[in-house]
Parts: structure tokens; C-alpha cells; sequence
């Protein structure tokens, strides 16, 4: 027995999956309430998992070098250090940037961003009334917060495909800001 509808099935519209935005009520901000976006590296491995790991491999590789030192393979000792060495390069670059991170925050009439690059940190703040929002220039398609002769460019943790949501999600806190000023202001 089959049943047939004359209605045509209609996907949903796609939603979003997620928000970036962190929202809380109470004291900052004109309109009461802050808004931050932490963005981070999306790391499988804290730095210390990053050691023990490497250390076990130290021990495992050293310890069949050894082996074969004993047999008499001498020259397989020299390849293991050089082996080790270089993964421990690798992995010391990757943990210099593991707590690579991009925090913004709009909060007390000021729009914060940090980067976080390693050890560097770069700090820009600007008064939310004058920020814009828009596609950064290059081919990395970041996002670029600029005002007052300063800019920065955000969105290296966001999958390419969210940047825009991102961006959206920038302007419409920036512009519940603006309304919640224009509230408060005396005409």
C-alpha cells in the first residue's frame, strides 16, 4: 500500500551549527551586557601529552638501537639520535604554537583583539562606533576588523567556510552595540 501527498518534500534551510560569540548580561557595555569570541588552535595534544609522547618514542627508539648496538649494528645508534633530534625539532614547533589563540571582546566601550602567535601577542583595541568589518586582503580570505588607522585581521582558527558567519556574528554585536549607545546617549 503506498500513500502519495501532492505537497513536494522541501529541505530546511541549512542552520548554523554553531556560534562563536560567548554572550553575558550584567556590568560593560552600553546595552549592559559583553560579548567575547575566543578562537584557538584546534590541537589534538596538550604540549605535556606532546612530551610524554616524544619520551616514549625516545625510549622505544634508543632501546632497539640498543639492541642492535649489541648485535654489532653500530652505525644504527647514530641514526637513531639523528632521528630523535629531528622529530624533537618538529615537535617543539608544533608545541611553540599549540597555544596560538585569537580573543575578541566587546566590552566597557572598547572592541579588544589579542593574537597570540607563539610568543608574540598583538593587542589592538577600538571604539566599537568606528570599527568595519570586512574580508581582510590577501588570499588567506581572513577577516579584517580596522578603525582609527588600525587594523587586524582575524579568523585564522575558523574553518574557511564559517568566516563568513563569524564576520556576521562581528557586525550584528557590533551593531546591538551601537543601538544600545544611541539608547543611552543624551539627544
Amino acid at each position: 500500500m503506498s500513500t502519495s501527498s501532492s505537497a513536494a518534500w522541501q529541505p530546511s534551510a541549512p542552520r548554523a551549527e554553531f556560534r562563536f560569540g560567548h554572550e553575558s548580561r550584567g556590568e560593560g557595555g552600553p546595552a549592559g551586557w559583553s560579548i567575547d569570541w575566543l578562537l584557538k588552535r584546534n590541537c589534538s595534544m596538550a604540549p605535556r601529552q606532546l612530551l610524554a609522547f616524544y619520551l616514549s618514542l625516545c625510549v622505544l627508539s634508543l632501546g632497539i638501537a640498543t639492541m642492535f648496538w649489541f648485535q654489532g649494528a653500530r652505525m644504527i645508534m647514530t641514526f637513531a639520535w639523528i632521528e630523535l633530534f629531528a622529530v624533537g625539532v618538529a615537535l617543539w614547533v608544533v608545541a611553540r604554537h599549540a597555544t596560538d589563540s585569537e580573543s575578541i571582546v566587546l566590552r566597557n566601550d572598547r572592541l579588544t583583539v589579542e593574537v597570540a602567535n607563539g610568543q608574540q601577542v598583538e593587542r589592538v583595541e577600538f571604539q566599537p562606533a568606528w570599527v568595519r568589518v570586512e574580508p581582510a586582503h590577501g588570499d588567506q580570505s581572513l577577516i579584517e576588523l580596522s578603525g582609527q588607522g588600525r587594523r587586524i585581521a582575524v579568523g585564522r582558527f575558523v574553518r574557511p567556510e564559517l568566516r563568513s558567519q563569524l564576520a556576521q556574528e562581528l557586525r550584528h554585536a557590533l551593531r546591538r552595540w551601537q543601538q544600545g549607545a544611541a539608547r543611552l546617549s543624551p539627544v
